[in-house]
């Protein structure tokens, strides 16, 4: 039986994995932190510059802060808790009071499409909205040409769009959808059929479907707002 070769010569590598794990550390902690910085950024280019898309802010805040080549960019979910965070911080009672405005406005179009079971969805649900956002409602009828009907027989200018929704992780559709002025309030609608009621479009910010209110719940959300000075 062979004698065990002396322990001086078995060479285990604890200094290289020692000084490569700190080197890893810091690498994890820079990105940790350039993640926030540009989640921040976006959310303060969304509240004041009135970017409403959220890739777009977050390409531009990560180009501003020197790192345009990053593939290390927030999720859409993480910009959203930052601009709720910088709202309360720095918009005070401005915001609350502007999402009062916008919902307020919300209602009227809502009312105005009452017979295509209107769903507003969006900002003015999450509660996120401000001085740049627009209204954005579902409605849901047998045909786009009802809707563009109503519009023409009201005298309202509108303009002609398309919006692609996921539906599902595998199912994408295109809607027709129409933009106008409401005062100086921007209203967009999109126009899914009758049975589109029935599954809501996922959420570009966290992937879930999105959140549709009705009239009577928009009616107690602005109820409840004014009971709160302007933040409900």
């Amino acid at each position: 039986m062979g004698s065990l070769p002396p322990l001086h010569r078995v060479r285990l590598p604890w200094k290289t994995f020692s000084s490569a794990m700190p080197a890893r550390t810091r690498q994890h902690s820079r990105d940790k932190q350039m993640r926030i910085l540009i989640a921040q950024e976006a959310a303060r280019l969304i509240a004041i510059d009135g970017i409403r898309d959220f890739g777009a802010a977050k390409r531009k805040a990560a180009e501003r802060l020197g790192a345009p080549d990053t593939h290390n960019l927030p999720r859409n979910v993480e910009v959203e808790a930052e601009l709720v965070a910088y709202q309360t911080l720095f918009m005070g009672q401005d915001q609350p009071r502007e999402l009062q405005r916008l919902r307020r406005a919300a209602l009227d179009a809502m009312q105005f499409f009452s017979q295509f079971e209107p769903r507003l969805t969006g900002s003015l649900v999450t509660g996120t909205a401000g001085r740049h956002s627009d209204v954005n409602i579902h409605l849901f009828a047998p045909t786009p040409e009802e809707v563009v009907l109503k519009l023409i027989e009201a005298g309202i200018p509108f303009e002609d769009l398309q919006r692609r929704f996921r539906l599902n992780r595998d199912l994408s559709e295109t809607l027709p959808a129409m933009r106008f002025l409401a005062d100086d309030v921007t209203v967009e609608i999109v126009v899914f059929p009758l049975n589109g009621l029935r599954q809501s479009p996922l959420s570009s910010v966290d992937g879930r479907p999105m959140e549709r209110v009705s009239i009577s719940r928009l009616e107690a959300m602005l109820e409840q707002g004014a009971q709160t000075g302007g933040s409900g």
